[in-house]
């Protein structure tokens, strides 16, 4: 086993070797098609600013352009979405009653490992990749990414991650001896070390790709909102939604490498015999502190976006501005600095210095204020607007309130003598779900929703899209708030079976909940097949815009830049002039064209 381990090593170090040797040859990593080679819009699409894509599958392989980028973010993030949810289907089934009913603790803890890790890695980044990457040239004024090539090998970068992340559950049939990683998505050691499976070096490397990839495009953020701005946009008017992509991305630079170098450490331990995390060398303790220092910023990295797509879209149905617009900047500048702060909090239970735990104590309930000044922030927007309740607005106001319990909920962790007593239990589980698919994916979704009517010129149905809100708001409420009750009678996360002795807290109690939770999850599923069902079918049959202001933002003077450069794009589609990948009007002087920018007034 240990030499199937080495050799697999090898090979991947080759891999990446050969890899970087590649790409040190490439020339011209910042070129992109400038504004003279804007081209016209072309079919159904408005995906215009590159011209003579190929046709086929060759544009997807080989294409730069940021929209077309995102749109690929998006698939992979879908996908591996549908990936983790059917793993915790699974999980929820066979928690619905004591004992093993349908798989084994090994699967179990297979389907758990994957999951988590799955929806952090594989569809929390990605699918605001997908968002950043598609609109934030747009919000602007940029012809492009400021790295377009780096901003394609990112993506490339995800689906050898997923493949190796998921080999376990292809080569365990094989019998060749690689099985999914069973080491949770901690990976806490000695576990992690000390588990003999070549699945779980398989999935270390993964998520150093993954991490590779974020890094590369957080660099690709920060340099495109310094340097790639329209002339008519500053630090002033920049939208909050590029403040907190460019918050996530200086937080990725400081969080990700820790996380590789944590990553390659273990793997050493594992395979070349050293002892970084060995109880009789090391520590596994420094595994913990080395994981969280990236693992709480990592929430904030998978949040904050989220937070700003709710800061952008919810003032749209409000018919008003966000209220405290520089206050919510500030906010979410304090929170990107307080991140790092916290991470220890994680660890109350490990026997750390009272004093240390304090201190930790302190930041962590620190850090509620400013995602507090946001909330009443975003309540305030609403007060005495006219609101507007469409799918978008459904969703972000869902995501505010499972933010009020998911925070309220984590201060009260934060508090050491409670999280003595709640650690490891349900209520985190609860807590930690509200804010993961409370607040990401609900965001996530209100965005897709608005955004629809840009990426595919058409319009969606609406009364599926609002069967979809309160099957996963009702679902995302039963599901986790009965995790909560769990944690309060005292059922320990991670566990593929269950049994409690009376005086602690009883059976059929506890089962219950179990079941109740289950009937939410499948809920939710069933809501996400609604949604899925509704995107493709309206993605190719759906009725066409007319009006290039599908919300009426218009009549509140909402009327954003990503709508203006659909609209210049959608004048051209029907025989006006020609656009220019940062929206700008492509003029013929003289038989030369020129690139006219256009001026945005927010």
């Amino acid at each position: 086993m240990a030499g199937e381990q080495l050799a697999l090593t090898v090979l991947m170090g080759v891999l990446l070797v050969a890899v970087a040797g590649f790409l040190a040859r490439m020339e011209d990593w910042r070129s992109y098609t400038p504004l003279g080679g804007a081209s016209t819009i072309s079919g159904s699409g408005y995906g215009g600013g590159h011209a003579e894509k190929p046709a086929g599958i060759v544009r997807w392989f080989t294409t730069v352009d940021h929209k077309d980028i995102g749109i690929l973010y998006g698939i992979y993030a879908l996908i591996a979405f549908f990936w983790g949810g059917a793993a915790v289907l699974l999980m929820r089934a066979e928690l619905a009653a004591p004992g093993f009913d349908i798989m084994q603790a090994q699967f179990y803890n297979s389907l758990l490992t994957s999951h988590g890790i799955t929806m952090l890695f594989l569809f929390g980044t990605p699918i605001i990749a997908a968002f950043s990457n598609y609109f934030i040239p747009l919000l602007i004024g940029a012809d492009d990414m400021a790295f377009p090539r780096i901003n394609a090998i990112a993506f490339w970068l995800l689906p050898p991650g997923a493949i190796l992340i998921w080999a376990g559950f292809f080569t365990a049939p094989l019998g060749i001896g690689i099985d999914p990683a069973q080491t949770s998505w901690t990976m806490y050691t000695p576990l992690s070390a000390e588990q003999a499976n070549a699945g779980v070096d398989l999935m270390l490397l993964g998520l150093h790709l993954t991490g590779v990839s974020a890094t590369m495009g957080a660099i690709n953020f920060i340099a495109t909102i310094f340097t790639e701005r329209g002339d008519d946009v500053n630090w002033a008017n920049l939208d909050i939604f590029s403040w907190t992509v460019l918050t996530q991305s200086a937080l990725i630079l400081f969080a990700f490498p820790l996380l590789g170098s944590a990553l390659i450490m273990l793997l050493l331990d594992r395979n070349f015999g050293t002892a970084f995390f060995a109880v009789d060398g090391g520590s596994p303790i420094l595994w913990q502190h080395l994981f969280w220092f990236f693992g709480h910023p990592e929430v904030y990295i998978l949040v904050l976006p989220p937070m700003g797509l709710v800061s952008w879209i919810l003032p749209k149905f409000s018919g008003r501005k966000l209220f405290g617009f520089k206050f919510v900047v500030y906010s979410t500048l304090a929170i990107g600095v307080l991140s790092f702060g916290v991470w220890a909090h994680h660890m109350f239970s490990t026997g750390i210095d009272p004093r240390i735990r304090a201190s930790f104590m302190a930041v962590s309930l620190a850090i509620a204020i400013p995602s507090a000044v946001k909330t009443f922030n975003w309540i305030t927007t609403m007060w005495n607007g006219k609101l507007r309740l469409t799918a978008p607005m459904l969703f972000c106001i869902g995501f505010i309130s499972n933010f009020i319990i998911g925070g309220i909920t984590g201060v009260f962790l934060a508090a050491i003598p409670i999280d003595l007593v709640l650690h490891d239990t349900y209520y985190v589980v609860g807590h930690f779900h509200y804010i993961v698919m409370g607040m990401i994916a609900f965001a996530g979704m209100g965005a897709l929703y608005y955004w629809f009517p840009i990426v595919t010129g058409r319009m969606y149905q609406r009364t599926l899209a609002k069967w979809h809100f309160w099957l996963s708001m009702i679902g995302t409420n039963i599901t986790f708030f009965a995790f909560l009750v769990l944690g309060y009678l005292g059922m320990p996360r991670r566990y593929a079976t269950y049994q409690f002795d009376g005086a602690i807290a009883p059976l059929a109690q506890v089962t219950t909940l179990h079941q109740i939770s289950t009937v939410g999850a499948f809920l939710i599923g069933i809501g996400q097949l609604i949604w899925a069902w509704n995107m493709v079918q309206s993605w190719y049959e759906g009725p066409e815009l007319e009006d290039a202001d599908p919300w009426n933002l218009k009549d509140d003077g909402m009327f954003g830049r990503e709508f203006q450069w659909f609209e210049a794009q959608k004048l051209a589609a029907d025989g006006g002039d020609e656009v220019a990948a940062d929206g700008g009007e492509v003029k013929t002087d003289g038989g030369v064209k020129r690139a006219v920018r256009r001026v945005d007034d927010e």
